[in-house]
């Protein structure tokens, strides 16, 4: 699978150094005073600096919980997804919604967490058990 790429608003550069530099550990790219491209997890992720940055106020519902829109993230290992949880329940991540299993003992039961970044850009990282279920209907 090739990597996608994805070109975001933040309203702070050095905040989101912070958070996907530090906090997520992703590796950083080229860079300029406008924009800082990182690495997440093999897919690159461009935050441009905006004054104009806004979080989007949308949610729709899911599995009883109200679901940002938009929002982005990758689809981990479950090794993987545990262990970020972890590091972000560790540094005191305020989560929109906590690290759980959706659709328990259902075609395409994962595990899902979403979050903000300094910007109020919403994330959500995802793992299945078993892969196959990623696109199960």
């Amino acid at each position: 699978m090739r990597p996608f790429h994805l070109a975001f608003p933040v309203h702070d550069l050095a905040a989101a150094r912070a958070f996907y530099g530090g906090l997520m550990g992703c590796r950083e790219g080229r860079s300029s005073d406008h924009w800082i491209d990182f690495d997440l997890y093999g897919h690159q992720i461009v935050a441009h600096r905006s004054e104009d940055a806004r979080p989007a106020g949308v949610t729709n519902p899911v599995d009883g919980h109200d679901v940002p829109v938009p929002h982005f993230g990758v689809v981990l290992t479950m090794a993987d997804w545990a262990a970020l949880a972890d590091r972000l329940t560790a540094a005191g991540v305020a989560f929109g919604i906590a690290p759980h299993i959706r659709f328990k003992g259902q075609v395409g039961e994962q595990a899902t967490m979403f979050f903000r970044d300094p910007s109020g850009n919403a994330l959500e990282f995802k793992a299945f058990a078993d892969d196959a279920m990623i696109f199960a209907t």
